[in-house]
């Protein structure tokens, strides 16, 4: 769970939408624009699970929520 609220916390820093998560089919999704994250912070959020997709981030390490 250290790893799901480190990353939240990090990709907060980056912007706070009204509705910042959804999942689908085993993937949890949070609604930070990735182009906005410096190439050490999408590393460390790779290190906790979460990958750039497009407009978004992407976990399977934390499944559907």
């Amino acid at each position: 769970m250290k790893d799901l609220i480190e990353a939240l916390q990090l990709m907060s820093k980056h912007g706070s939408p009204d509705h910042p998560t959804w999942c689908s089919h085993d993937e949890m999704h949070v609604c930070v624009d990735p182009s906005s994250f410096s190439h050490e912070d999408l590393d460390k959020l790779d290190s906790l699970g979460f990958f750039p997709d497009d407009d978004c981030f992407v976990s399977f390490k934390f499944g559907s929520c």
